[in-house]
């Protein structure tokens, strides 16, 4: 006996499936939920323990001095003559920026006090020093 087929059952649908591309951007989504906390932080530095007000979003420079003794300027490593250009060049162009400086609770002294002294010596004035509380959180 001979079986019927019929060519019409053979169609092609003409619909995307949705669900994996919901699955992946569902987990992109929990990606960066997880690891924009993480990124915001900056610099890895232990700063030191001291009860202060949290830091407003306003226009702020992050300056960080890491353990080795390394100068970062918003996440990008700078020597000292490339501190200074990027210093008068913030003195020109955003003068009323606030400068966050980051150091890290081994860092001798004398490092952050040069640090402080070179923005004085370009005209910086507004200078808030980032430390961490008790509860894990950063304030200034």
């Amino acid at each position: 006996m001979a079986r019927k087929t019929s060519l019409l059952q053979n169609q092609m649908i003409g619909e995307i499936n949705l669900t994996p591309l919901m699955d992946l951007t569902f987990i992109l989504l929990i990606t960066f939920i997880i690891t924009f906390p993480l990124l915001e932080s900056g610099l890895p530095v232990s700063l030191p323990e001291a009860q202060g007000n949290p830091i407003e979003d306003q226009d702020n420079v992050t300056v960080t001095i890491n353990g080795e003794g390394q100068w970062f300027v918003d996440k990008r490593e700078v020597n000292k003559d490339q501190f200074v250009a990027e210093l008068r060049y913030l003195k020109e162009n955003r003068p009323d920026a606030t400068i966050l400086l980051r150091g890290d609770e081994d860092l001798p002294y004398g490092q952050l006090v040069e640090v402080m002294s070179l923005l004085k010596e370009n005209g910086i004035q507004k200078i808030s020093l980032v430390t961490r509380t008790g509860d894990g959180s950063g304030g200034a």
